[in-house]
């Protein structure tokens, strides 16, 4: 297999590159599959016209899973090319969403596929026997066609990846990658379980046009395809921060890292490894970006690099370790990703690929700006003249709304039972937590109603769900009992 990040003075080279490899499979629960070739694809027009290529180009299967598909000109291209050949008699299954695709794009949408022959399955719409099952998704993007070709990244389907020149908005940042070679099987695989858990499976050869078997490169990787409760890549995650000993550097859209992982990388950095991370500057959706950014001060004091990107958005989910090892997926660093939903990466072990993907990151640096810690007074007047000046971290990082939430549990946890020193970059979620909390306990005496109203609501339609649940496996068992029975 290819080289690891391991200390080459510490044992027998091949000994611990085979080690490391074990480690690696049984973390991210994916084996190392080698003879395939990986392209590095740079943002969305690169990417659609890709996709779009190979879809028109299909010969007798079209796998696509993505988290939305937007009724715009884009997803409308996409569609209609789908479209076409499924009326040509290509096999087309699409994934999509329930909670990716709400206001973006209704079942309506979908019709002329359909019509064409082609299928379209829904993931995880809200469900009377499982109320809350719905904050699980599919965030995975992800697109094979014939068995041949697997494309893996960051994009959904949205013209808002294009930007808008007419109004001066860039297109988004993100990247993907397409793979050939025997690691296809395992991105079909992929799809065919989510598929096969929403009805009937797919045929065992995935309609493949070719022989997934022949290898079509050199290159050694992992297709980490997760699902909710599995954090086969919050283990690699780990692994590689805890292996790493050169550089590790990271973008990531919606970065707020728990804190094992944080102390990971802070450790990391400690030690002399260059650990770098790239988040949005501004972010598409600002609400939450102000309470990402609490995250920062242990990493920036630790000697972590933190940068926020100039552009409109930063979408892409990648990560490249010393020189020899690289990740591009879905998923982000957050433990929405990591625990709750389903995502697609690929870890790829190889120095040429690596390298590629450094360049990029040095590129995309160019176009950011460092964050540091503010100086103190004293410090700045010792300052020579002309000196540049640190640059002071204002405006969005990056955050999902969930990720946002779970930073401000964490800094009221630590404040309630003063388990940890609080940063000063935590004081607005308390702030936020303290007055939220003394209005809700103002309306509660005054106007007890308002709050008992949702709350017993809310405990209906959660008897309701247990209730039908039980009914459901009640009826199962019956059934389950006259089969035996025959």
């Amino acid at each position: 297999m290819a080289a690891t990040p391991l200390p080459s003075r510490v044992g027998n080279d091949a000994t611990l590159r085979l080690l490391a490899g074990q480690a690696f499979s049984r973390a991210a629960g994916a084996p190392l599959v080698g003879g395939n070739s990986v392209e590095l694809l740079i943002d969305a027009r690169v990417n659609y016209d890709a996709w779009l290529a190979a879809i028109r180009a299909a010969r007798a299967s079209i796998l696509f899973e993505n988290y939305i598909f937007r009724d715009d000109p884009v997803g409308r291209e996409f569609r209609d090319a789908l479209a076409a050949r499924a009326e040509a008699g290509v096999k087309v299954c699409v994934l999509r969403d329930w909670m990716g695709c709400l206001g973006q794009s209704r079942a309506s949408f979908w019709h002329a596929l359909v019509a064409a022959g082609g299928e379209v399955r829904v993931y995880n719409p809200p469900r009377l026997v499982s109320p809350f099952g719905w904050l699980s998704r599919d965030h995975r993007k992800l697109l094979v066609v014939d068995g041949e070709v697997g494309f893996i990244g960051g994009l959904c389907v949205s013209a808002r990846w294009l930007g808008d020149q007419a109004r001066g908005i860039a297109p988004w940042r993100d990247t993907a990658i397409a793979v050939r070679g025997p690691a296809v099987a395992d991105l079909v695989r992929a799809f065919a379980d989510i598929w096969g858990e929403l009805g009937s499976t797919l045929p065992d050869d995935g309609g493949q046009a070719c022989d997934a078997e022949v290898a079509a490169g050199s290159t050694d990787l992992r297709v980490i395809a997760t699902v909710p409760n599995t954090a086969g890549l919050y283990r690699l995650d780990q692994l590689i921060a805890g292996m790493a000993r050169k550089n590790l550097w990271i973008t990531d859209a919606y970065f707020v890292g728990i804190a094992p992982y944080v102390q990971a990388l802070v450790a990391a950095a400690r030690d002399g490894v260059d650990v770098r991370i790239l988040v949005p500057g501004s972010n598409d959706l600002p609400a939450v970006a102000s309470l990402s950014r609490a995250g920062y001060r242990p990493l920036l004091e630790a000697g972590v690099r933190v940068f926020e990107w100039n552009g409109s958005m930063l979408h892409a989910k990648t990560a490249v370790a010393d020189g020899r090892w690289a990740r591009v997926g879905s998923s982000n660093l957050n433990i929405a990703s990591w625990m709750g939903n389903c995502e697609i990466d690929v870890a790829i072990e190889d120095a040429a690929f690596a390298e590629y993907m450094e360049a990029q990151y040095r590129s995309d640096l160019q176009n950011a700006t460092e964050i540091v810690l503010r100086m103190p007074r004293r410090a700045r007047l010792r300052r020579r003249h002309g000196e540049p000046k640190p640059v002071r971290a204002q405006g969005g990082s990056s955050g999902r709304a969930a990720a946002g939430a779970l930073r401000i549990a964490n800094s009221i946890g630590a404040a309630m039972t003063d388990r940890r020193v609080l940063g000063h970059a935590e004081s607005g979620p308390l702030l936020l937590a303290g007055a939220t909390l003394v209005l809700g306990a103002i309306l509660a005496l005054v106007w007890p109603r308002a709050l008992a109203w949702p709350l017993a609501l809310l405990a209906l339609w959660s008897g309701i769900s247990l209730l039908a649940r039980w009914l459901h496996l009640r009826r199962s068992r019956g059934c389950s009992r006259s089969v035996d029975a025959e």
